[in-house]
């Protein structure tokens, strides 16, 4: 396990950046946190390490945001208004949770599986530290 701490939003997103320059295709990333922990942002730069075009945004209420004009696109969900597997799948989201036809990362993943690792997804944690600061971990399950 990884911990990397951030001290600002700006801090959050190259991170995510870094991130996107790197992942392969394939692969469902799995974030964690509280409401205000910094998945978003994280989330915007890892779109800009893809190469995505457009700014990234929380996909709350239409639960699916997908970015193309990068090395492959990117799927960006928010499991927050669902309870668990069988909304996730009555939404007809599971097809991005288990074989994405690019990158998948997913805002409150653990609406899907459980916390412990979970075979083929990267799961990372956010935990917030203080009003700028934030601690992720990168539990590098499934990859």
């Amino acid at each position: 396990m990884t911990c990397h701490r951030t001290t600002s939003a700006a801090e959050t997103e190259a991170l995510g950046e870094r991130l996107g320059r790197v992942i392969p295709r394939g692969s469902v990333l799995g974030l964690s946190g509280d409401l205000g922990a910094g998945k978003t942002a994280f989330v915007r730069g890892f779109a800009r390490g893809l190469g995505c075009s457009g700014r990234a945004h929380s996909p709350t209420f239409a639960l699916l945001n997908e970015y193309q004009g990068g090395r492959c696109r990117l799927f960006h969900l928010d499991l927050y208004r669902l309870r668990g597997p069988e909304d996730i799948r009555g939404a007809g989201l599971e097809e991005y949770l288990v074989a994405p036809d690019g990158i998948a990362v997913v805002e409150w993943i653990e609406r899907w599986c459980e916390d412990g690792p979970t075979p083929g997804v990267r799961r990372l944690r956010f935990e917030t530290v203080d009003e700028n600061t934030r601690d992720i971990r990168d539990d590098d399950a499934g990859t």
